[in-house]
């Protein structure tokens, strides 16, 4: 009988110091985790969105007012031109040690970040597609084409580099990966996303 209650307080003691290792581990463990700023970091410069559509420009000398002069240019001097061509934009955000922190308290997570921007902008040119009119009197001028592919490069990126829709989809995308990086720990906390342009993520559970 006593080897019995012996042997049953050694399984007890056992199972005692098993359960307790495995709570501070686990604990340490996610606290690890809560407050791996690297990789949320990691995290957030690798949730980038690309966007891909096609800029395009029509620059033509004509006005276009029906008038007699402007029939005369359409027929002698007319010089219009329409590029197009593909592109691809990508948006995230550049982080670093000053404008990048991960706060950890017993209810709540901060992740802040700075404000998504276009990282880059690319030209698809060996996909350009090309047209024009001229009228009889002028011929082929290819630094034309090279003024207006410039101005179409400089005009589509200032209009993607200020595109709202594209850069809160960029933020979006951003909330959502980290998001999940800390779901396992949205039962006893509440996580918050805010960027330096004010804009923050509800606080989620």
């Amino acid at each position: 009988m006593k080897r019995f209650l012996y042997f049953l307080g050694f399984a007890l003691i056992v199972l005692l110091v098993f359960w307790l290792g495995k709570q501070f581990g686990s604990r340490s463990v996610s606290q690890q985790v809560l407050s791996n700023s690297t990789m949320v970091r990691e995290i957030a410069e690798l949730a980038s969105l690309e966007v891909q559509g096609v800029a395009s420009i029509k620059r033509s000398n004509l006005e276009h007012d029906g008038g007699w002069a402007d029939n005369f240019k359409k027929l002698f001097l007319e010089n219009t031109i329409w590029v197009s061509i593909p592109y691809l934009a990508k948006y995230g955000v550049d982080v670093n040690e000053k404008n990048f922190r991960v706060s950890v308290t017993d209810k709540k997570i901060t992740v802040q970040l700075p404000a998504p921007h276009l990282l880059s902008y690319e030209l698809k040119v060996n996909k350009m597609e090309t047209a024009n009119r001229k009228g009889w009197l002028l011929t082929q001028d290819d630094e034309t084409y090279t003024a207006v592919q410039k101005k179409l490069y400089q005009t589509s990126r200032e209009q993607l580099a200020g595109n709202a829709i594209y850069l809160q989809q960029s933020k979006d995308k951003i909330k959502k990966i980290i998001t999940r990086y800390y779901q396992p720990f949205l039962q006893d906390h509440t996580l918050e996303i805010v960027f330096d342009d004010g804009s923050s993520a509800p606080e989620l559970r």
